[in-house]
């Protein structure tokens, strides 16, 4: 057994950065016919949009007494953020006083008021004459691909290059649109985050639509979940034509994860199968018993057969698919309500397969 985690795109616990929030202001209005400065072109710092505060959400709550609690200002200044659309949740902007909370969401503070939508605070670019603009989102809610949808369940087979929830540089983000899609049908509805796999990764990703359920499964996600299963084409070929990779995985001061047999880290038992091979590339059914950030792809550096396309963890070696070869391809897992098995699948890309045609 060799020795070398799930992967899943883990956020630090966000803190304001004070032990006082001060309340942000609203943009004072121009005198005369001079256009106000529009929404979406908010003060940033390397491109990315500038926050007063950042909160990670601990337990099931209602936006405004949140805020109230984390903000220690009145009622009206708070209701003033909402309204003024300076409040994001997950990347997006709410303005709805009792927008329910769930457990790990991440509520922002924003210096200004921000456009609606997932796209807002796009990167910019400077255009011909030097002027700054929007960049155009690289996706669109007609790329959303449903494979299941059920009362309190909505999985979708999340296209490669599409993070799973916002980060501090890119808003565009599958939690937004699948939000998106719900409110078409219910204007109240909204999406509750259960997992998440990198930006790079394409396959199953499942939401909540309940915040109860969401609840359970969250409490209880190791335990309820049966299968997790990935393809990945990968660079080599591999002596052990299957085997068990079990280690120990730590994060460096750059966040990378690396494989270590200090079992102060946290344990990592991924399963791989190769199925096929050309020679120069290899490609494997992948099912992996614990979750941790980069797991796949930093143990099978340490095996010295990287995921193609890794621009943090492989050679450095152009991929041979344009894109990284990871794949979630199942996801299986146990109901709490149900008991039944619920069982999501996302076919394996053609490109993974037209390598050893």
């Amino acid at each position: 057994m060799k020795t070398q985690a799930r992967n899943n795109e883990h956020r630090a616990s966000g803190k304001p950065s004070t032990g006082r929030v001060s309340t942000p202001k609203a943009a004072p209005k121009r005198a005369g016919k001079t256009p106000q400065k529009r929404a979406e072109n908010i003060e940033r710092v390397n491109g990315a949009p500038v926050y007063t505060a950042v909160y990670k959400v601990n337990h099931s709550d209602e936006l405004l007494e949140f805020l109230l609690r984390k903000c220690n200002t009145s009622r009206n200044n708070v209701k003033s953020l909402l309204v003024r659309k300076q409040v994001l949740v997950n990347g997006r902007v709410v303005t709805q006083y009792n927008y329910m909370l769930a457990k790990d969401d991440e509520v922002k503070l924003s210096r200004r008021s921000i456009k609606d939508g997932v796209v807002a605070s796009q990167p910019q670019t400077k255009g011909a004459r030097g002027a700054k603009t929007a960049q155009k989102p690289a996706f669109s809610l007609r790329d959303l691909k449903i494979i299941y949808e059920s009362e309190d369940l909505v999985a979708i087979d999340k296209p490669a290059g599409l993070l799973s929830v916002e980060s501090d540089k890119e808003r565009e983000c599958a939690y937004g649109y699948v939000t998106d899609y719900l409110e078409k049908g219910d204007k109240n509805a909204r999406a509750f985050v259960l997992h998440r796999i990198d930006k790079e990764t394409s396959g199953v990703l499942l939401f909540a639509k309940d915040i109860k359920l969401h609840s359970i499964l969250k409490m209880h996600w190791s335990e309820q979940v049966q299968t997790r299963e990935y393809y990945a084409v990968v660079e080599g070929v591999l002596e052990r034509k299957s085997d068990t990779l079990v280690g120990y995985l730590k994060e460096n001061v750059n966040n990378l994860v690396y494989v270590t047999a200090d079992p102060t880290g946290q344990k990592a038992i991924t399963h791989y199968e190769v199925l096929k091979e050309n020679g120069t590339y290899s490609l494997l059914r992948v099912r992996i018993d614990t979750g941790r950030k980069n797991q796949i792809r930093a143990q099978m550096k340490a095996l010295g057969n990287p995921v193609v396309g890794d621009d943090k963890y492989g050679s450095g070696n152009k991929s041979p698919i344009e894109r990284l070869g990871l794949h979630a391809s199942k996801l299986e897992f146990i109901h709490p309500i149900t008991k039944e098995l619920v069982t999501l699948t996302a076919s394996v890309p053609a490109c993974f397969r037209a390598l050893f045609n």
